[in-house]
């Protein structure tokens, strides 16, 4: 079977994605952000598409980061506050049926069995298509809202993650195929004897087990990682099925390509069973001058001092004592989350820290691709032909509209070129991951 791309809805439950001025637009259903149907709709516009799955973004903290306040994040809403995500996708589930369905929980805060029960949950009720999108987080003011001081050492906070997920799939397969017997006859529901104790003990976690929650349809949830640092790539080789990345260019997206499938397979893993699937930025029109007058007019909303405020929160360092016409390479900056601020001085070349403010308000580092149907088809498969990824992470930068213009426009020109599925073909989200390949 040819090789066919992956595709997933990026999503958080707050007014806007990427584009940190859309929710102003007046086609935006930002002011919507509380409300749940807003992401049954746009759930419901995804499985159209055929799309493998939608992913939730979560933070554990309102990002005061920035002069050491909130209130530029509260004021013009960046992704700051949001609704815990996996009772989101619980109502989710109910309104699809092939969609997989992601949410971030940190390996931080959230003990094993936690973890573990929430997705098992999730599976059972999506019928097998959960997904854990797994972050160690960066900031210490999280920390802090769960009783700590501060976060572990980067390194350190990956060794903890490999325990918890390695706890977690102790758990996952606590209960054997088969311990639901339904024996009406003779009165036995479950086999105790295919239901056992985990009794996991590493250097920073322990959990007896099993979990209360019996086997899902898919064992464990489909496993998804965004780390981008030396470390963070180690881990995504050893567990990650769906990786998601920022990359500015396709050079960047195909060195990172390379790097991790080649990691991937010293791992003893098949590539094939991690689908890289960076970001990227969509404004759709019916000709090529329209695509950029809506981009121009959607790019006229964005605040770059909220964007520095945002590119603040993400590296963990307050960039408010720096002056905005301050070029970006002249910004000594070791601390914080340097994977992160690697990618965005991808795209700041020579530009000031309000500059870099703006690319980041308009995008957050992702390509902003701007076009008819034919054209973003067009700059998806040179990018996936040329290896630099197995497919993409949309991320509209006005919603719902994007979406349903992508799902009428985009994917059929995919369909045509025989490079996306034209209908779901497996039962699970990992099966459908699989069904067509991963590079």
């Amino acid at each position: 079977m040819p090789r066919e791309m992956h595709l997933v809805g990026y999503c958080c439950v707050t007014p806007t994605w990427h584009n940190n001025g859309a929710w102003r637009h007046f086609e935006s259903d930002g002011i919507e952000a509380l409300n749940p149907e807003r992401y049954e709709n746009i759930a419901r516009i995804l499985e159209r598409g055929k799309f493998d799955g939608m992913f939730f973004v979560d933070v554990l903290m309102l990002n005061d980061m920035h002069g050491g306040s909130f209130a530029p994040n509260l004021r013009q809403p960046g992704q700051t506050w949001m609704l815990e995500p996996m009772q989101l996708l619980s109502a989710i589930a109910r309104v699809t049926t092939h969609l997989g369905l992601s949410a971030t929980m940190s390996t931080s805060f959230y003990h094993p069995y936690h973890i573990a029960r929430s997705f098992a949950t999730l599976d059972h009720m999506s019928g097998g298509r959960a997904a854990w999108n797994i972050v160690t987080s960066t900031n210490d003011n999280e920390a802090r809202n769960f009783g700590k001081d501060a976060l572990l050492d980067k390194a350190v906070r990956y060794d903890f993650a490999d325990e918890v997920v390695e706890a977690c799939q102790a758990l996952w397969r606590s209960w054997d195929e088969g311990a639901l017997i339904h024996d009406r006859e003779n009165g036995i529901y479950a086999d105790p004897s295919k239901v056992h104790y985990v009794n996991y003990e590493g250097r920073f976690v322990r959990t007896r087990g099993p979990l209360t929650t019996p086997r899902s349809p898919q064992t464990s949830p489909v496993l998804m990682q965004a780390g981008s640092s030396d470390r963070g790539r180690q881990f995504a080789a050893r567990w990650a099925e769906v990786v998601f990345t920022l990359h500015a260019d396709k050079a960047h997206m195909k060195a990172f390509y390379d790097d991790l499938k080649g990691r991937v397979i010293k791992a003893g893993r098949d590539p094939g069973h991690c689908a890289i699937l960076p970001g990227i930025d969509v404004v759709i029109g019916e000709t090529e001058s329209i695509a950029r007058e809506k981009a121009d007019y959607i790019n006229s909303l964005v605040s770059a001092e909220l964007g520095v405020a945002e590119i603040s929160n993400a590296i963990g360092v307050d960039l408010s004592e720096y002056p905005l016409d301050k070029p970006v390479h002249d910004m000594e900056i070791t601390q914080g989350a340097r994977g992160m601020l690697d990618l965005i001085l991808q795209g700041a070349g020579d530009k000031t820290l309000r500059d870099a403010g703006y690319i980041w308000g308009v995008r957050q580092m992702a390509p902003q691709v701007i076009g008819t149907p034919a054209m973003i088809a067009d700059f998806m498969q040179e990018y996936f032909e040329a290896d630099a990824c197995d497919g993409f992470i949309i991320s509209p930068s006005l919603s719902p509209t994007a979406y349903a213009q992508f799902v009428t426009g985009v994917v059929p020109e995919l369909q045509r070129r025989g490079i996306f599925r034209n209908d779901y073909r497996g039962r699970t989200f990992r099966e459908n991951l699989r069904d067509h390949g991963g590079g």
